[in-house]
């Protein structure tokens, strides 16, 4: 048997990359009498059959596992947003950051196009706002060349997903990343300052030796599943820390008496769009738990 990794799932066939060449494999039968779906991602052991083909016989244990995208042994995620052409999504922007600090996946934002601002100053507020909570954000574009290499480095030995709403420059990225990819890249429809998705399955795209990216269908919605009004709070860094000081254990940070919260966010001591995003977050999962008994 031999090891490698599944880097693309499709109609019942799993492509797996073992360094040297991708086999077409299936995987045994018990693995669906278990329940067991290989991902993604997962590291497995396969028995090759001729030179193309094989049969996955073990999925090696997982370190982490993502339901959207389905995909295993991520190390990181890169949130991917543009600038300009569409305008700056801060909504969807915190709410994968929402998805990333439950799963305790390292999120790396990436604002591209950066070519085409006019005035810095607005997306200063916004770097300045996020690297203030510990997450490291880059400015990139892939007409000019900047922060090119500095993604390099941070992808470096790998898995990364790459998320973020279509349209943004994630195809045109990653082929900067490696030409050899050529990924099509999203027109960006004027009429809506939306772009058009151009990914349709999951697939880890190897960029160099253990190195691989997950360009995934893009997040235009992303459900909050079975997580409690209770645990949001713990996936907004700055709220979390100034919840230690509220007077009542279990405050959600809305009107309660002694909430430390809210004054902070009506003094300015946090980004305002934060604290929105997060009541507004706070509201859906509540109509979900209700709508649940």
């Amino acid at each position: 048997m031999q090891e490698g990794v599944i880097v693309k799932a499709l109609s019942g066939f799993y492509y797996v990359e073992d360094g040297q060449t991708i086999r077409m494999c299936r995987a045994r039968g018990v693995f669906k009498k278990k329940g067991i779906i290989p991902l993604v991602g997962d590291k497995v052991t396969y028995t090759p059959i001729g030179t193309r083909e094989g049969v996955i016989e073990e999925i090696l244990a997982r370190r982490v596992e993502l339901v959207r995208p389905p995909i295993a042994n991520v190390d990181q995620v890169l949130l991917v947003f543009s600038v300009k052409e569409p305008e700056l999504n801060l909504w969807l922007l915190d709410r994968i950051l929402v998805h990333t600090e439950r799963a305790r996946l390292p999120g790396v934002i990436l604002f591209t196009k950066s070519d085409l601002l006019e005035n810095g100053d607005e997306c200063q507020l916004w770097v300045s706002a996020y690297e203030k909570l510990g997450y490291p954000v880059l400015m990139v574009s892939s007409r000019t060349g900047e922060g090119i290499e500095d993604v390099r480095s941070l992808v470096n030995g790998k898995i990364s997903v790459v998320a973020g709403q279509s349209g943004v420059g994630k195809s045109s990225l990653l082929n900067q990343l490696s030409p050899e990819l050529r990924l099509k890249s999203a027109e960006v429809s004027h009429k809506h300052g939306r772009g058009r998705h151009t990914t349709r399955h999951v697939e880890l795209l190897r960029l160099a030796s253990r190195t691989y990216v997950a360009d995934s269908p893009g997040f235009s919605q992303l459900e909050f599943g079975d997580m409690e009004p209770e645990e949001l709070a713990a996936c907004f860094r700055e709220i979390f820390e100034l919840g230690q000081q509220c007077l009542y254990r279990g405050c959600l940070h809305e009107t309660e008496e002694g909430c430390a919260v809210r004054p902070a966010a009506q003094e300015g001591r946090m980004a305002p769009w934060r604290y929105q995003n997060y009541l507004e977050f706070l509201s859906e999962l509540k109509d979900m738990k209700e709508r649940r008994f």
